[in-house]
């Protein structure tokens, strides 16, 4: 299945919903900052998650609980992907000195990676 591009609101949603891992509207917006969104914002856009494939749901009468399809290691290797190839020619060596120069790596976090790096090596 061809994972889709989320918007802001419904990345939102799946993150309460990876979180949660499995939730009715009202315990999401439980979760959600405030202001907290309408129910009907709320269950719109799980609705819109469902049909895009994100989000399945167990019935129990009227009420549905939902759960997320999509792991969101799937969803992060998808934005991961999509973000090396159109912003950064798919090269990590690009990625990372953009974060460098943007100073949004501190000198502990590049320590780390390099040690990581380092590691790769090895094996």
């Amino acid at each position: 299945m061809e994972i889709k591009e989320l918007t802001r609101a419904e990345e939102q949603i799946m993150q309460v919903l990876w979180q949660l891992q499995k939730g009715f509207v009202k315990e999401v917006i439980d979760v959600l900052p405030e202001p907290k969104p309408a129910y009907n914002t709320v269950s719109t856009i799980i609705r819109i998650l469902e049909a895009k494939g994100f989000v399945g749901h167990t019935a129990f009468g009227k009420s549905h609980e939902y759960y997320p399809v999509i792991s969101k290691e799937q969803y992060q290797n998808f934005a991961t992907d999509k973000l090396m190839n159109g912003y950064f020619d798919n090269s990590v060596k690009r990625m990372f000195s953009y974060f460098v120069k943007k100073e949004k790596i501190d000198l502990k976090e590049a320590d780390e990676i390099m040690k990581l790096i380092e590691k790769l090596k090895e094996k």
